[in-house]
């Protein structure tokens, strides 16, 4: 292998994940980013992100970057950083089909000396039994001879204005060491904490996975408890905020778990467990539990809705927030869909509204109950279910709702609750 090399990066996939960081790496490095979807290479190179987590100034300081739809426009690349989405089937098996896709054609691209890192998260031991054998096929090069692999998870949190890429620890991993020194070069430009070097690449992957498979955990124990105190008439947040008095006390919240992360990876864990003969229950039990907790809150409302309104027909209910989270408009797996799903199934009069959407994006089935935000008046409701907590909601004047008899579930405890009716 050589021991230097002039660093020409290719970004495979411009999501959340690949276009924050071909930016980054684009303002010291000969950058590509690329991508299928034609439309947003062209909003790219009109300084123009779908998603607004990159500025225009941001566009502008990354003098070195080019997009393209064209995977021939990388072949002078030396380094490829796969950052393409690995979902679940409709039985939530993993799905690593558009990576091995796209591996396909950069291995014909591949040259001696080369180096593929991938940042998605797949299950333990996926690179070297899926990735790298697949490579080695249709470029008839062999890793750690002719090129290398390294795997370093993505950590991108959409929304968060605190933990973004270049102010996390960064995890690398490779098996042979000049990958190594090439992650470190090219990931130390960026990363302003630090690196933290996995012992195996199956460490770096497994450490992944089980970071949203442990929050989904979490998250799943605090629904299962909400389900509890509804039954015994208890406020859930109360509990929780009397418990967060204990130094040691876990700070989770019930809620929605939906996305391409939290919702996902779990199945990936379970996915290679069970391929060892062992069934992860309480992974499982949790993936369960969060699963089916939007029907819950939707039955838990409907009975409400029951005891309120002798025809359900006359109640109007609109939905706030459709995004799988605050702040950010990525609607992918959300879960507010179940609970859309089942008042619709019920044919009640029911809307929904997210400041982050608009009706040029939303499914045809769903356009003619999707409601602009701009201008929405929340008077023509009798019943508001609060599913995502937005910023934008905080302006909303819920003094005015409760005069005007405006019920409001709050599944977030985002709101005054001076002026709800109804929580978890």
């Amino acid at each position: 292998m050589k021991t230097k090399i002039n660093f020409n990066i290719a970004v495979i996939g411009l999501g959340y994940v690949g276009l924050p960081l071909a930016i980054e790496f684009g303002k010291f490095f000969n950058i590509v980013g690329i991508d299928i979807d034609k439309k947003l290479i062209n909003n790219l190179k009109n300084n123009i992100d779908k998603n607004n987590f990159i500025k225009k100034n941001d566009f502008k300081k990354s003098k070195y970057i080019k997009f393209s739809h064209n995977y021939n426009d990388i072949s002078n690349c030396n380094i490829y950083i796969i950052t393409l989405p690995t979902p679940v089937n409709e039985k939530n098996k993993p799905d690593l089909t558009i990576i091995k896709k796209s591996l396909k054609k950069i291995s014909f691209l591949l040259k001696k000396n080369d180096f593929i890192i991938f940042e998605s998260t797949v299950f333990p031991g996926a690179t070297e039994e899926e990735f790298i054998p697949l490579i080695e096929k249709f470029s008839k090069l062999k890793n750690n001879l002719d090129f290398s692999v390294g795997y370093s998870p993505e950590r991108i949190n959409p929304g968060d204005k605190k933990h973004t890429l270049t102010k996390i620890t960064k995890i690398i991993s490779s098996n042979n060491n000049f990958c190594l020194k090439v992650m470190k070069s090219i990931y130390g430009k960026i990363i302003s904490k630090k690196l933290y070097v996995a012992p195996s690449i199956k460490v770096a992957e497994s450490a992944k996975v089980i970071e949203n498979t442990q929050r989904d955990i979490n998250v799943a124990f605090i629904n299962e408890l909400s389900v509890i105190f509804n039954k015994l008439n208890i406020n859930t947040y109360e509990v929780l905020k009397a418990a967060n008095t204990k130094w040691n006390f876990l700070d989770f919240q019930p809620g929605l778990v939906g996305g391409h992360c939290i919702g996902v990876d779990p199945y990936y864990l379970s996915y290679k467990s069970l391929k060892t003969g062992y069934k992860p229950n309480m992974i499982l039990s949790g993936r369960k539990i969060n699963d089916d907790f939007p029907i819950y809150i939707s039955k838990t409302i409907l009975n409400i809705l029951k005891k309120n309104y002798k025809n359900l027909q006359t109640c109007r209910i609109l939905i706030l927030g459709y995004t799988f989270k605050e702040n950010c408009n990525d609607f992918r797996n959300t879960q507010v869909r179940k609970i859309l799903n089942y008042f619709i199934k019920k044919n009640l009069n029911v809307h929904f509204s997210d400041p982050y959407l608009k009706r040029s994006i939303i499914d045809v089935k769903y356009k003619k109950y999707f409601r602009e935000y701009i201008n929405l008046d929340l008077l023509k409701y009798n019943f508001i279910i609060l599913a995502v907590g937005h910023n934008q909601f905080k302006k909303i004047n819920l003094r005015n709702l409760y005069k005007n008899r405006v019920e409001i579930f709050d599944i977030k405890n985002f709101f005054n609750k001076k002026y709800i009716s109804y929580s978890l």
